[in-house]
């Protein structure tokens, strides 16, 4: 939960910062009417803008999904249901125009205010959670698994030929893989710096977190998504606009460099998380004992499974009593029912015994009944 709330926060600032930097970065190729000359006081006005207009347009438009989804009250009803989650689905990217284009503010910090507010309010208006929540699962997938496919086919181009230039040569220089590997480390000592920074604020808000839970917040910071999404953005725009012959070959070459190098980076990056950081987390976890079922936990399951042995167990004795089943092999039994691979004898004898006396009580001691089980005293 610590770890998806701070993917959230921290996704939506990139976000933020990410459109201050590149209009700048777009203002130095010299194109007239791309980017903007963005200075320290041009910068936080933006910087708040985009967050804050955003955030007020993405309340406005929770608020206004709560209260439709409060009239799409009839949970009996299968045409609700999907409606439901077409609104959903209409309100993330009206949210996401409206911030975006209209608005000149944040498009995601508008789709995640909007989110927060309709979880935080209309979760229970939904009538079927489950369908909604599966259908943004997919949705997620199929998103991630097409923009990871696109950004390796791009990281793969750049890595092997620079496709700017005649020759077939790497864009990455030998130097380049070395940059990778220190960028790597200090963004795992910042991200250290920064959550341990903050752990005297975090431990006392919310559901609070200790040491071990922020180690691992710390290591399990994985990069992905929105990083990739946002360096082929920029590489894109740099693409298009330098395309038209409106910069010369010199500018144009160096800022393709800029760009593609800056993909590099971040494809690397997430790649060395993927592998290294993702990898070892399994072991972290157990290493550092936020796995280590409790007590409680381990006594719940115990207590499970002797209730299934018994009850299988239990039908198993009165299957038995069945004619069809009278030269049943017990050892044939335990062999292909995991729950009874342990039964002793005497568990087996006392369970028929127990059957005995409950059919006998329950007949009346029907002499008939009391006769067909005999053979189970013999066994």
């Amino acid at each position: 939960m610590h770890i998806s709330g701070e993917s959230l926060m921290n996704d939506g600032s990139a976000i933020v910062f990410y459109n201050i930097f590149s209009a700048r970065f777009l203002f130095e190729l010299g194109i007239n009417g791309v980017g903007e000359d963005i200075g320290w006081g041009k910068g936080f006005a933006m910087f708040f803008r985009l967050a804050f207009g955003a955030v007020a347009i993405g309340l406005a438009f929770g608020i206004g999904v709560v209260f439709v989804l409060y009239h799409l009250n009839r949970s009996l009803s299968g045409e609700d249901n999907v409606v439901q989650v077409v609104l959903t689905i209409s309100a993330a990217y009206l949210a996401f125009f409206t911030s975006e284009i209209l608005s000149g503010c944040s498009g995601v910090i508008a789709v995640l205010t909007c989110g927060v507010t309709i979880k935080s309010f209309g979760e229970t208006l939904i009538n079927d959670l489950k369908l909604a929540v599966n259908f943004w699962e997919i949705t997620e997938h199929l998103l991630n698994s097409l923009l990871f496919a696109l950004a390796g086919v791009v990281w793969g181009d750049i890595l092997s030929n620079n496709r700017y230039t005649d020759t077939f040569e790497s864009a990455f220089e030998g130097k380049d893989w070395g940059y990778m590997i220190v960028l790597y480390l200090f963004l795992m000592i910042i991200r250290f710096a920064l959550i341990f920074g903050f752990y005297p604020v975090t431990k006392r808000i919310g559901i609070g977190t200790n040491v071990r839970e922020s180690l691992f917040s710390s290591w399990a910071g994985l990069r992905g998504a929105v990083g990739i999404a946002l360096a082929l953005s920029i590489n894109s725009d740099v693409v298009h606009l330098t395309s038209s012959g409106a910069v010369d070959e010199s500018t144009r070459a160096k800022y393709l460099d800029y760009t593609e190098k800056l993909f590099g980076f971040v494809g690397g990056i997430a790649f060395l998380t993927l592998v290294i950081n993702a990898t070892l987390s399994g072991p972290i976890l157990k290493r550092l004992g936020l796995v280590t079922p409790s007590d409680t936990r381990e006594k719940i399951v115990k207590n499970y499974r002797d209730h299934v042995v018994a009850y299988t167990l239990g039908q198993y004795v009165r299957l038995l009593s069945e004619e069809r089943f009278h030269l049943l092999d017990f050892s044939v039994i335990k062999k292909h029912v995991p729950f009874l691979s342990n039964i002793t004898y005497e568990q087996l004898m006392n369970e028929v015994h127990k059957y005995k006396v409950i059919c006998c009580k329950l007949f009346c001691y029907n002499e008939i009944l009391c006769e067909d089980l005999k053979y189970l005293i013999y066994i």
